[in-house]
This record gives structure tokens, sequence and C-alpha cells, in this order.
């Protein structure tokens, strides 16, 4: 797109492994950016070259740690602003241009984008949270070359903590984001959480209590199914509830019970 002297700049990263099916629809989306940076994980599929026919900047390679390999992004983005985006999630035009005036005016600092998350084709506003989902999250943040970025992944495998710098905002329009197909979808993604999640606590030293975690599976339900409301979804607030209250144990279990 044509962009007007003065105007701010804006890069769209995507961080991808093996999305061959989802990249395209998520890079045409994203074609309102100045910059499309997409950072391809061990990708053995069709995603680079989905990747280059969008003209995006592409990045291969390994790497363990999700922060790393977000922080990799974020230092081939030349944008004055940062979007993050995930192969599985879509920018509306009403997000697009909620981003573009944003930007247009904004300090230096981060934005909180509210999500509305699809299990399948149902959308399901309520109960996400407890390390199973969000409702809104920062992927948009200025990218200046004296202050740096105004956002930066921590290093763990999982939900990796975030440094965030100067003034914060929230936007008004929601990103679309397909969390899972379906209930197996689900399963497998709660497998590879706690997996993941094993790692970090492995690698920490300390994995805690089984009766601490075990506890934590009645406080996460309330706090999903209750406390986020997440019983207006019926069936779906209670497998979202389920899910969450059993990252903890089972993350526990597997960082006491197996080796990696």
């Amino acid at each position: 797109m044509t962009v007007q002297e003065n105007t701010p700049r804006l890069s769209a990263l995507v961080v991808a492994h093996n999305e061959e099916a989802q990249l395209a629809d998520c890079l045409d989306a994203l074609r309102f950016a100045d910059e499309i940076v997409v950072v391809l994980d061990r990708c053995n599929d069709g995603s680079e070259q989905i990747a280059r026919a969008h003209d995006a900047t592409v990045e291969a390679g390994a790497w363990e740690i999700e922060g790393a390999r977000r922080n990799r992004g974020i230092e081939i983005c030349t944008g004055d602003w940062i979007l993050e985006v995930d192969a599985d999630e879509r920018v509306t035009a009403a997000l697009a241009q909620d981003i573009r005036s944003t930007i247009a005016v904004a300090p230096y600092g981060h934005f909180l984008i509210p999500f509305h998350n699809y299990v399948g084709d149902r959308l399901v506003e309520f109960g996400w949270g407890a390390a199973w989902g969000v409702s809104a999250t920062v992927r948009l943040f200025a990218n200046d070359p004296a202050r740096g970025p105004a956002k930066i992944w921590g290093g763990q495998r999982i939900h990796p903590a975030l440094e965030l710098k100067g003034a914060s905002g929230r936007l008004a329009a929601p990103m679309v984001h397909y969390v899972d197909r379906n209930i197996s979808d689900m399963i497998h993604r709660l497998d590879r959480y706690t997996s993941a999640r094993a790692r970090d606590l492995r690698e920490s030293g300390d994995i805690g209590s089984f009766r601490h975690n075990l506890r934590r599976i009645f406080s996460r339900f309330w706090k999903c199914y209750v406390a986020r409301r997440g019983y207006r979804e019926g069936q779906y607030g209670f497998l979202i509830a389920l899910m969450a209250s059993l990252y903890p144990i089972l993350s526990y279990l597997k960082a006491h019970l197996e080796d990696e």
C-alpha cells in the first residue's frame, strides 16, 4: 500500500510451524501492513512458499524456546509499530482500521487487542484464562530505534513472560482466533502445553508439590467457569474450565514422573 510521509510504518509479524493450511488466509488479511515478516520454525511443509508468494520477509530456522523465535522476528521488523499475529488468527477490516488510526497518534507503548475465540465454528466468548486461552492480549507495540521494541518475550517454553515498556492502551475491534477445530484438537493442545510446561518446571529446579497442584484443579476450574463466566457458554464453557484445571496437575506429573 502507498504510505504518506510521516505516517508510521507497520510491520506484521507471523511466527509459524507447519501452518500451510492456515497461513495464506492469515497473510491475506495482513496486506494492509507496510511489511510482513514470517518466521518459520522447523517447517517441512509448504509454509515458506506461501509466505514468499505473499512478498513476506522470511526467516527460517529452529528455536526450542518460543520467546527466542518471537524475539528474532521482532528484530527483523523495520516498522515503527509491530503487530503480532499467529497463523490461526485473522485481522478483520475493522481491526485493521483501528490499528491504523491508533498508531497514527499513539505515543511509544503497547496495546491490548481483544479476541473473539472460536472452537470449530462456535464463538466462545466467556471462560478463557488460567493459561488456557485469552480474552485480550498485547499484540500491537511500538518499535523505536532508540528505545527498542515496547514488548520483549521471556525465555519460557510455554506462555512466556512479557517485558512491556511505554504507555498502555486497548483497541476496540477484536482479533478473530480459531483456537481449536474440535474437542480432539483441544486435548492434543493440552498434551503439547503440559509437555512444554513440564520441561520448564524441570529446568527451573522447582516443580512444586502434588498437593499444591491438586488444589489448583478446583481453583482454576472456579476461575474459568464461575469468575470468568464460562457457565454462559454451556458445555463449551465446562470444557474450557476442565482443560484449564488439568493444565497445572498434568504439567507437574509429567515433570515428576517423566524424564523429558
